[in-house]
């Protein structure tokens, strides 16, 4: 990852209101995948709450790759 990009979403941690709520998201669901992750067997609400967990960690992850494709556009 190049250090301009870093330095982007560095930027957009420190002024952009919507891209820190997306990264709080993103971390939620990374931290609720973990918990899953944790145990030794998944019933099938566990693994279909495993896959909707990954959608969203997913979707908000390119949410925030637009933001930061937008920023790079500007600068």
């Amino acid at each position: 990852m190049s250090t301009h990009t870093e330095a982007i979403r560095g930027q957009l941690m420190a002024g952009n209101t919507e891209y820190q709520r997306l990264r709080d998201e993103h971390a939620r669901y990374a931290s609720e995948l973990d918990q899953l992750s944790c145990k030794p067997y998944l019933n099938d609400r566990e693994q279909a709450e495993e896959v909707r967990l990954k959608k969203l960690k997913l979707r908000v992850k390119d949410q925030m790759e637009i933001l930061v494709a937008r920023a790079k556009t500007v600068h």
